[in-house]
């Protein structure tokens, strides 16, 4: 596969949010700065994030969403410049399972960085937020084992997503991690599962990364390697 070089921009890892490393230094005005597309979290894990033609947007442990301010912290984002290397339609109703599975078997190399947008109308959407934390930090799985759920019915948005390869276990989520936003950007969530009746997915291909560690003693102390990290992330994620 060849293809131009393009950067995706991280911040932290995904290890350190579940060692309860939530306070972050890099603001929603940097990450705009570095790119238009993305998700992540904000500080004290008090929403999910999207990040999308570069509004950022704020989304609640009760499914609402709302526009974030440059001034909130973010303890672990991901964001790129979006370009569309690769688009395909979906003309028929397709589980998230059978639409991740379309797009790998487009892409050539799971080796790579990917972020999927995917914009259309979903007969289901079912998400998840927590709650916002306090000190001390529970871990980030523990904190899951209270999420909450919403679910949206006959909503047109965009799944905003990245594919990461395994290797970056402990760096970032591997395989699918994706957060959903409406169409009239008041409801969303970090994506358990959907059916797309119809849309269109494009696919920038990462080819570079930079990341940029927290300047904390939060997270120079934090176990980054723990015997259990797989089972925490599948905990955290799933």
């Amino acid at each position: 596969m060849e293809t131009a070089r393009h950067t995706f921009h991280q911040t932290s890892v995904i290890a350190a949010l579940l060692d309860g490393v939530l306070d972050g230094d890099t603001t929603v005005g940097t990450l705009r700065e570095r790119g238009d597309f993305g998700l992540g979290t904000f500080d004290a894990l008090d929403g999910e994030m999207v990040l999308l033609d570069g509004t950022c947007f704020r989304l609640r442990e009760d499914g609402s969403a709302e526009e974030a301010t440059d001034a909130a912290r973010t303890p672990f984002a991901v964001v790129t410049r979006f370009v569309a290397h690769r688009e395909l339609e979906v003309t028929a109703p397709t589980t998230r399972a059978e639409l991740t599975a379309r797009i790998d078997a487009t892409l050539g190399s799971t080796n790579y960085l990917y972020a999927v947008r995917v914009d259309g109308v979903f007969s289901r959407v079912r998400v998840r937020a927590v709650a916002a934390q306090e000190h001390p930090y529970p871990r980030l799985d523990e904190v899951t084992e209270h999420e909450s759920i919403a679910e949206f019915a006959d909503v047109e948005g965009t799944v905003v997503g990245f594919r990461t390869p395994a290797f970056e276990r402990g760096v970032s989520v591997p395989g699918y991690h994706a957060h959903f936003l409406g169409a009239d950007r008041t409801g969303g969530g970090h994506i358990q599962d959907y059916v797309l009746d119809r849309g269109r997915v494009a696919v920038c291909i990462g080819t570079d990364l930079h990341l940029e560690l927290p300047r904390t003693a939060a997270f120079a102390g934090a176990d980054l390697d723990p015997d259990d990290l797989d089972s925490r992330v599948t905990a955290a994620e799933s």
